[in-house]
């Protein structure tokens, strides 16, 4: 639907033909400039063997052909409704997730923000979610300092990444006493960050829906950053894998190689109220379009080859545990992530391990993480070579052990 959307031309009738040729090959011209620059940044990132940039997979560059549609791309007013490359991405997520509508955002973060107040659309509300969970730990705190609502915590199982159910029930509190918040909403993490890109089997999202709805009569949010990631692990499509879900937060900046951008889905009155809540947070965008259309140019794009990214994040975990590196889960990699802890005999120090193997080899990693911050974390995407996994391991190996 959006080829045939960015194809076309729209007329500007505030120039005459002749000055609005001119103005446009001026701009396609230093656009052309723009692109070669974005080629040659790319070709460095990927080449060069002082770039491998392990941080994190929201570090990507848009390629050339994904800028191309940005400038193809119609546009209008998103705020009055009127982008149509915006709702042409928005109607193509909901669909992918089998969900009514979608919702275009500027980021993740606010994705979950405005899931956790259309759910909670009332005052003294309360959501339960994982102590470990990127909304606990990395948003802000801003379902409370924004949001108004009250969360729970609960400890999830560092192998699978799941909630017990027991636990999620004794959370529970419906509103009959004036002491407590009443529960509306429990979120879940799919793949989970902090315990290592876990991905949580689509069975577990539908029995999760089941005990929210029939038995607590709350409502289930995902928070999907990486939900792509989780499906292709899984070898399920997203609307498969979230079937269960009341509504689902897509990053298209992170694996699938978006320069921002990401998409909130769920039924009709819920993005309503997301919609409302957007306004309230600063959240409108005007002419989207140049940036959705390379978000539904990543969808469309970068989905099948996150495969990629995980096999070589085994490969990586695979060589380091061989070292005498330490990793949680007994190494298991489900995706593209992973963290390691130095071997005990290490020659470095974890708080000078991740400076060392930058400034000597121009390795990218971050540290400090959970476990004390003894933990690193390495994460692949698309400008990660089998060449870099090598030159890592490598590199990883000798800083450590000589």
């Amino acid at each position: 639907m959006l080829r045939g959307l960015v194809r076309r031309s729209v007329p500007n009738l505030l120039f005459n033909v002749s000055r609005r040729s001119n103005i446009r090959d001026n701009w396609m011209g230093g656009c052309n400039k723009t692109f070669q620059c974005v080629h040659n940044r790319r070709q460095l990132s990927t080449t060069s063997s002082k770039a491998v940039d392990l941080r994190s997979d929201t570090v990507t560059l848009p390629s050339p052909e994904m800028m191309q549609c940005s400038l193809n791309a119609p546009v209008g007013d998103d705020v009055y409704g009127e982008d149509p490359t915006v709702l042409a991405l928005e109607e193509h997520m909901a669909n992918l997730f089998g969900k009514e509508k979608g919702l275009y955002l500027p980021t993740c973060t606010m994705a979950n923000l405005l899931a956790t107040m259309a759910h909670c659309n009332s005052r003294a509300s309360e959501v339960i979610l994982g102590s470990t969970s990127h909304i606990n730990l990395w948003e802000g705190g801003n379902a409370a300092t924004v949001g108004g609502v009250h969360s729970r915590e609960i400890k999830e199982d560092e192998l699978d990444g799941t909630m017990p159910v027991d636990e999620i029930r004794d959370c529970w509190r419906d509103d009959s006493d004036d002491h407590c918040a009443k529960t509306e909403l429990l979120c879940l993490e799919n793949t989970q960050n902090m315990l290592g890109g876990i991905a949580l089997p689509p069975s577990y999202i539908q029995d999760m829906g089941n005990l929210a709805r029939d038995e607590l009569n709350i409502s289930l949010h995902v928070d999907g950053a990486r939900i792509f990631n989780s499906a292709v692990a899984h070898n399920v499509s997203v609307g498969e894998m979230c079937a269960g879900a009341d509504s689902v937060s897509i990053c298209l900046s992170k694996g699938l190689g978006a320069p921002l951008g990401s998409v909130l889905v769920g039924e009709s009155e819920f993005i309503r109220l997301a919609k409302r809540a957007r306004k309230r947070c600063g959240g409108g965008m005007r002419q989207a379009g140049v940036v959705a259309a390379m978000g539904m140019y990543a969808v469309e794009n970068n989905v099948e080859r996150l495969k990629d990214d995980h096999d070589r994040a085994k490969g990586l975990a695979a060589e380091l545990e061989r070292a005498g590196f330490r990793l949680p889960r007994n190494g298991a990699v489900d995706t593209n992530m992973f963290y390691f802890a130095l071997p005990e005999n290490s020659l470095v120090s974890t708080e000078d391990f991740c400076k060392e193997v930058e400034q000597t080899y121009g390795i990218r990693l971050t540290g400090g993480y959970s476990k004390g911050g003894e933990y690193i974390r390495a994460v692949t995407h698309m400008h990660i070579t089998d060449e870099c996994i090598e030159r890592s391991a490598e590199a990883i190996v000798k800083v450590c052990l000589g």
